[in-house]
């Protein structure tokens, strides 16, 4: 299959897919044809340098200009397809039988090799995985990438960056193996990217579980108190105790929750095509040397290379973990401020019976010691509420007092007041006593 380029000649044509399988192939370097085809087959592509078969512009009919990307040979990867290399120019092609070593990516049984410099191969994989249940082949790659050991353009057949082909036989392996992602323990790569990304992880979750933590802590003098209660247990010096941490724990859940939200949204790097094609690591936020474009780290070590080789392919699952993680963090968030703010809101939900105290019932007002929020006032308004004889209640947290009406042919049953005062776990004295029909400004001044 033949396709025409738009900057030749008329009449001129240049093949970039395989004539066997049609499929697209990758330029490839006449050094790496000359180092790994047999050597009767090597003499036919000696001479031709790295010149592709693109005209130049200005230049005269026929002549071709260098050209990194556009070398004159193309690579065909298609698993099955015999055909290995072809030229852009003419009829030449070279098959598998024709090379020094087996092309693993274009293999489906047997070993297959994929990274030729450090030697791990489809087959290497599968045993690593069978007898750790990991697999080290893309960390030890990454690790010896950093030395002058990589020799991609001489010993692997792609002539580029193996990377993308062994995380592709990685997944083969796993296939073949019966193996899921989920079944494989993790491992921190080389380069600390792994290292950095679990902890990443963790660190999130350990601020996000904290916020929780410490909002469920900080609201603690409130419903803690509530549910002893209920239980029939005193819990008025639980809850003054609570009361005095409560600043600190507040602290706390909003530093927790602080950090749960940096973590999650903070500049992530990514993996992106250099220049020379190779991946390189851009921050997110287009960090700079001064010339106002993104620093470009090569992770490549200057090997010529397609970003699908260099790079292991990435889909939309890890976005969408992240999109989920980011929803369960807001979902803790909201969580964390509804037990933060607890104590008061809660009186609302509590409430009361809907009846106020009036003038025309005997009244007594009693000063509360232990009352830590308006979950307290409504338990001790409940409380009050069922003593015989006690019309109405209405508590005033803010000065700390409980006015109850009572029926106003009877006096007011101090004792027994008192005596649910205290069961409801707080502490109390009556300081006035209000006759119906007599106001509250009266029986201050009597």
């Amino acid at each position: 299959m033949n396709e025409t380029a738009d900057d030749v000649l008329p009449g001129m044509s240049v093949r970039i897919c395989c004539p066997a399988c049609g499929a697209r192939g990758k330029p490839v370097r006449s050094v790496t044809l000359r180092s790994l085809l047999k050597d009767e087959f090597a003499e036919q592509v000696r001479g031709t340098g790295s010149e592709g078969c693109h005209t130049s512009s200005g230049s005269e009919a026929g002549g071709c200009r260098p050209a990194a990307s556009e070398t004159g040979w193309r690579f065909c990867e298609s698993p099955g397809c015999d055909v290995v290399y072809f030229s852009e120019c003419d009829d030449r092609q070279f098959t598998k039988s024709q090379l020094k070593v087996e092309v693993g990516i274009k293999e489906t049984s047997g070993e297959r090799p994929l990274c030729y410099c450090f030697g791990h191969s489809v087959e290497s994989m599968k045993r690593e995985l069978r007898r750790t249940g990991t697999c080290t082949a893309l960390d030890d790659i990454r690790a010896k990438m950093k030395n002058s050991g990589c020799r991609c353009e001489t010993e692997n057949p792609s002539g580029s960056c193996c990377l993308g082909s062994v995380a592709h036989g990685l997944k083969i392996a796993q296939q073949e193996l019966g193996m899921a992602d989920e079944d494989m323990s993790p491992l921190p790569d080389a380069s600390g990217a792994g290292s950095r990304a679990s902890m990443t992880g963790r660190g999130e979750k350990i601020a996000t579980a904290g916020t929780l933590i410490s909002a469920v802590m900080a609201s603690s003098c409130c419903w803690l108190p509530l549910l002893l209660l209920a239980a029939g247990v005193s819990g008025a010096g639980i809850a003054s105790t609570l009361e005095a941490y409560r600043p600190g724990f507040m602290v706390l859940t909003f530093g927790f929750l602080g950090t749960a939200f940096w973590f999650a949204y903070r500049p992530k790097k990514t993996v992106t095509a250099g220049p020379d094609n190779c991946c390189s690591v851009q921050t997110a936020d287009a960090e700079n040397d001064g010339s106002g474009e993104p620093t470009l780290h090569d992770c490549c070590s200057g090997e010529p290379a397609s970003s699908a080789d260099c790079c292991a392919p990435t889909g939309g699952g890890r976005f969408r973990m992240m999109t989920l993680n980011r929803a369960m963090l807001w979902m803790a968030a909201i969580l964390a401020i509804a037990f933060l703010f607890f104590p008061d809101y809660v009186g609302a939900f509590l409430g009361g019976d809907g009846t106020a105290v009036t003038q025309d019932m005997n009244r007594a007002v009693i000063a509360v010691d232990g009352m830590t929020c308006e979950g307290c006032a409504a338990g001790l308004a409940a409380a009050v509420r069922d003593v015989p004889g006690v019309l109405a209640v209405d508590v005033d947290y803010a000065k700390h007092q409980v006015v109850v009406g009572t029926e106003f042919c009877c006096p007011v049953p101090e004792k027994d007041i008192l005596a649910a005062v205290h069961s409801a776990g707080f502490s109390g004295q009556v300081i006035r006593k209000i006759p119906a029909g007599e106001s509250v400004r009266s029986a201050a001044d009597r």
